[in-house]
């Protein structure tokens, strides 16, 4: 049976569309005209488009093409010309950017006279935006050791062993709580050094599948992989500059051990290439958790952590340098100010005492984003964030949702009732019971009174001067 014979058969096309759908690939055929006469389900799902859109209209009436290319369709179309492996970024009539790996093939008659036009595309859309939002060129590393805010003895001891740092090419491992700014250490570090005016790229190791890290960090060969493209990968993008691999406990052990040999050879190589190339890049990796917990809980290879931690910096959380907060709320508070063309001043004293007393899990991340929340809550008129400016849940995290106060007061009858006090008040009054409690009890020395009560002498001086206690 020849392909005539074949083709005649009842119910062919229904078999050959059949087929188009299940297919894990976009397909896209036109014909003379330019117009869609098939359109598969995959293809519609990577162009973000119903069927109905597409079929029977030009490529020019729903895409849109960067000026310098065309549809490599009509491309194919016009000139007759086989395309393989060719990227190609587009617009659907959303405005929403499509980029696609594509073999496109003209259609021949019997006479080999262009009927139309077919291609055959894979999605590379999610690659294309992954690469995009990690990467930061010079002009996008924004932090300096002049943005790091903080008086405290710990954090300014960080920051004096960053700016040492700066002065070599050898890894550094950033240590630090989520939302304690690492990121800020890294860019301040890059900025500081004789690579400040190279490139720096920043990848959350976290945010990557496992299929495609290799690809990205190292790059790809031609022809690796189905629809691969020659791809220089991070590494190549930042040479002669620094690289930061945030959440490297993320990365799978495989990829550990990659990295790791990338690091002692200063070379890498491609996914699908059999040559090496030589890198110049400072690797900064950073970690949410404590190495050994992470070499125990097997996040980190213990090969790969002596490597990185040639220089380790460990970023104090929030709750162990609470005499920062003042200049950290300030900060926010001038940022926010600009941005909502607000005219905030402070913060109450009030909202001090709490802040002192939270343990901050979220750290500056979560102090900023309080701020931020109180400030789109504040009324017009309102000069200082107060308790009740504060977001909702904050509020319950703090405990504050829990507390009915009361009490005692007598009425012309006679009778005892309860009164209810403002929430203010009854934090104030308790506060300084408490806190003179505490300071009898180890005979008014404010430094072991201050060890008792697991805050920092300068936080009890604070609430000592607050409540006048003496």
């Amino acid at each position: 049976m020849n392909l005539d014979q074949i083709i005649k058969i009842d119910g062919f096309q229904s078999i050959l569309y059949s087929l188009v759908d299940v297919i894990d690939t976009g397909i896209h055929i036109i014909d003379i005209k330019g117009r869609t006469i098939v359109y598969n389900k995959k293809m519609a799902e990577i162009e973000g488009m119903d069927l109905e859109e597409v079929l029977g209209k030009k490529i020019h009436e729903i895409f849109k093409f960067k000026e310098e290319t065309e549809s490599t369709l009509i491309r194919a179309l016009h000139s007759g010309k086989t395309t393989e492996n060719s990227k190609q970024t587009y617009f659907n009539n959303l405005g929403q950017e499509i980029t696609t790996i594509n073999n496109t093939f003209p259609i021949l008659d019997q006479k080999q006279n262009i009927i139309g036009a077919i291609e055959v595309a894979k999605d590379i859309t999610n690659l294309e935006r992954i690469i995009k939002d990690n990467i930061l060129n010079k002009g996008d590393t924004k932090y300096t050791f002049d943005s790091i805010i903080g008086t405290s003895e710990n954090f300014l001891e960080v920051i004096e062993k960053c700016k040492r740092s700066t002065r070599t090419a050898s890894s550094i491992l950033i240590v630090g709580e989520t939302g304690t700014g690492k990121e800020l250490f890294a860019q301040s570090i890059h900025n500081g050094s004789s690579r400040s005016t190279q490139p720096f790229i920043s990848q959350n190791c976290a945010a990557l599948p496992d299929s495609l890290i290799e690809g990205i960090l190292f790059g790809t060969k031609k022809g690796a992989f189905t629809g691969s493209i020659e791809r220089p990968g991070l590494f190549e993008q930042a040479q002669g500059g620094t690289i930061l691999l945030d959440e490297i406990n993320s990365l799978n052990p495989n990829m550990q051990a990659k990295l790791l040999r990338a690091l002692q050879e200063r070379t890498i190589r491609r996914v699908g290439d059999t040559k090496d190339k030589q890198i110049d890049v400072r690797v900064i990796a950073t970690i949410n958790e404590d190495p050994i917990d992470a070499i125990s809980n097997d996040h980190l290879r213990k090969d790969l952590y002596y490597r990185l931690s040639v220089v380790s910096l460990f970023i104090p959380p929030l709750r162990e340098r609470k005499e920062d907060i003042p200049l950290l709320a300030q900060s926010f508070i001038e940022k926010f100010n600009a941005l909502f063309e607000l005219n905030i001043e402070g913060i109450s004293e009030e909202v001090y005492s709490l802040f002192y007393d939270y343990d901050w899990p979220g750290n500056v991340r979560e102090l900023e984003h309080i701020i931020e929340g109180a400030m789109n809550l504040m009324e017009p008129g309102d000069t200082k964030i107060a308790i009740t400016h504060l977001p909702a849940l904050f509020r319950k995290k703090a405990h504050l949702e829990d507390i009915h106060p009361g009490r005692k007061e007598t009425h012309a009858n006679g009778d005892l009732q309860e009164s209810t006090l403002s929430l203010d008040d009854y934090i104030a009054n308790t506060e300084k019971q408490y806190l003179e409690k505490i300071l009898k009890e180890h005979g008014m020395n404010i430094s072991q009174a201050a060890k008792a009560l697991n805050i920092s002498r300068q936080s009890l001086q604070y609430r000592l001067k607050k409540y006048q206690v003496k």
